[in-house]
């Protein structure tokens, strides 16, 4: 009796990590700004870890926890500050690059 009962609560739990999973997903999917869209990257790393869990595949959840939720977020971030930071055209000219000031 006690090994049926571990199992529903087993399949459970997989249900509610694969509905963090999506909501997650959609969520980084649907959200135009890149920060927003990096920390919800981390979120979907870590649910998709924590089913990976579940599933019993210890190996994989590590491997997305550290790529997943924490160097590819950091990437992105780091990406977005220095674009951000970027310094403007060079020589007098605009974007444009035909040399006609503002």
């Amino acid at each position: 009796m006690n090994g049926a009962a571990n199992g529903a609560v087993d399949e459970y739990l997989i249900v509610v990590a694969l509905l963090l999973v999506t909501v997650s997903a959609t969520a980084a999917a649907l959200t135009r700004d890149p920060v927003r869209q990096a920390v919800l990257l981390a979120m979907l790393g870590l649910s998709l870890a924590v089913l990976f869990t579940l599933l019993q595949a210890p190996d994989v959840a590590l491997s997305q926890l550290a790529v997943g939720t924490a160097v590819t977020p950091l990437l992105i971030l780091l990406t977005v500050r220095k674009v951000r930071r970027a310094p403007g055209p060079r020589n007098g000219r605009d974007r444009r690059g035909d040399g006609a000031r503002r």
